[in-house]
């Protein structure tokens, strides 16, 4: 069970669904037609940065991460989060945002920016550890 808080904290934080954004993806559609279409959907921002990134494009990863981090945080707020409690990997609508706030934290460190990386790497592992884990492989 991912992040079981006994002391009553904050339930988990659960972002509505863009199907059709999803599938789009699902089916190969160029994450960038996906981002220009579905503007408020991190999982194609966390597609971009991921590409810029394994493509040495540093700058441009962080700033695709940036884009779908500050998009997520968004939608959590409009789901209730109150700055803090799990976001789980579990449910796939949430996999988008967890993905940028990796890529975040990888650019910035890859760019110098270690303070910034290490509050990203610290509100990962505080919103879900299995995305950690899933995101370390």
């Amino acid at each position: 069970m991912d992040q079981q808080n006994l002391l009553g904290g904050p339930p988990p934080t659960e972002l509505p669904d863009n199907p059709e954004a999803r599938q789009s993806l699902e089916a190969g559609v160029d994450p960038f037609e996906v981002a220009a279409r579905f503007p408020g959907h991190p999982g194609a921002w966390a597609e971009l940065a991921d590409r810029a990134f394994g493509g040495g494009d540093v700058i441009e990863s962080y700033a695709y991460a940036r884009t779908g981090y500050h998009r997520g945080l968004d939608q959590l707020r409009r789901a209730g989060w109150k700055g803090h409690g799990p976001i789980p990997w579990q449910h796939e609508p949430n996999r988008g945002f967890l993905r940028c706030l990796h890529a975040l934290a990888r650019a910035a460190a890859a760019i110098g920016e270690d303070d910034e990386a290490e509050r990203c790497r610290t509100f990962l592992r505080d919103s879900s550890s299995a995305a950690v884990e899933v995101l370390a492989t």
